[in-house]
């Protein structure tokens, strides 16, 4: 099959390129390298695979150059994205334009060039918004809900809150209104906390990396509010077979959003127990700042995976302090990339 990968030097469009090639598939990168890190990953691709990478330079803000690279693609993976909600407040027209309007760039060049590919869209837990009705309580140094045992599901309300959550939230919304009306074979992944290696973590995003980034590093982290809040964490590799999964079942599961994440099973609290996890990998104590809360930060997130893993036959595998540590010793191992 030929995939067509926007965001494809990107951490997770550069570890998805790098699996279907190689199972043997075509794999066409599409990224204007702008994000830290691309241009890293492309030469990693390349090293591992040669001439069978094929790499356009362009941005999906620009349709004509995403009609003319899109044809013959049977799977387009739709990553390219803005992807801080900080980037979006200080500048809301880029991030409308990267986000929604490129998300409409690519479901038109797939409407008029590859109509019968599988197309899997990159969303995010930020279309719940802040989320206010999910009451949560303090157990054991840790928040948690109150009532949403099993995590967030897909049918919880959604509130999009800040420019990143309207255009990302617009783009979720095309996505399945395109499946529709026109009949393209979507399906909507809303991720939360994907982490692993060649993220590139910095503050505003990727916050799994950057602390490790920072550790290797000696550099001081600052953890905003009490350092109690709760995600649920997804290795990229458990996030690719999903996609593989979606893909070999597009026909039956078209149409469908599915909320992907860690789970219950895969939660840490960002410092109290983080914290003490990345003193232990590096033989020291960490150094940090402490901040006030910021506005919008959620005090725990955790996804429902109960119809992905119903529906596609998906369950997590790997656990954040094995993801972790995988992504310690890569970063450890790489110190020039940093």
């Amino acid at each position: 099959m030929k995939f067509f990968i926007t965001g494809g030097a990107g951490f997770i469009g550069c570890n998805s390129a790098d699996h279907f090639l190689q199972q043997g598939h075509e794999v066409v990168v599409f990224d204007n390298l702008s994000r830290k890190g691309g241009p890293a990953n492309l030469e990693w691709l390349r090293s591992r695979h040669g001439e069978r990478l094929a790499f356009v330079r362009g941005d999906v803000r620009e349709y004509e150059a995403l009609a003319a690279a899109i044809g013959g693609a049977d799977v387009v993976l739709h990553l390219a994205s803005q992807v801080a909600v900080t980037t979006s407040v200080q500048d809301p027209r880029e991030d409308f334009e990267i986000n929604a309007l490129g998300t409409f760039n690519v479901l038109e060049a797939v409407r008029h060039h590859a109509p019968e590919a599988a197309v899997l869209y990159a969303s995010t837990n930020k279309v719940y918004g802040g989320m206010e009705g999910a009451k949560v309580t303090l157990q054991n140094g840790r928040y948690q809900y109150a009532e949403f045992t099993q995590g967030i599901p897909e049918s919880y309300p959604l509130d999009f809150h800040s420019p990143y959550g309207c255009s990302k939230g617009a783009g979720d919304q095309y996505m399945l209104d395109y499946g529709r009306i026109y009949g393209l074979k979507t399906i909507v992944f809303r991720q939360s906390c994907i982490y692993g290696q060649r993220q590139f973590g910095v503050e505003d995003q990727g916050w799994v990396a950057h602390f490790v980034i920072a550790t290797v590093k000696n550099r001081p982290i600052t953890i905003y509010g009490d350092g109690k809040q709760v995600r649920d964490l997804l290795h990229v590799q458990d996030l690719i077979r999903a996609y593989e999964l979606g893909i070999e079942q597009i026909e039956a599961r078209r149409g469908e959003v599915y909320n992907i994440g860690g789970g219950p099973q895969n939660t840490l609290s960002i410092w109290t127990e983080f914290g003490p996890l990345l003193a232990e990998l590096a033989g020291h104590d960490v150094s940090t700042k402490w901040g006030e809360w910021r506005p919008g930060d959620q005090r725990v997130f955790v996804t429902d995976v109960r119809k992905i893993s119903s529906q596609l036959g998906w369950q997590p595998t790997l656990s954040p302090r094995q993801g972790i540590e995988d992504l310690y010793s890569w970063v450890a191992n790489h110190p020039e990339l940093f």
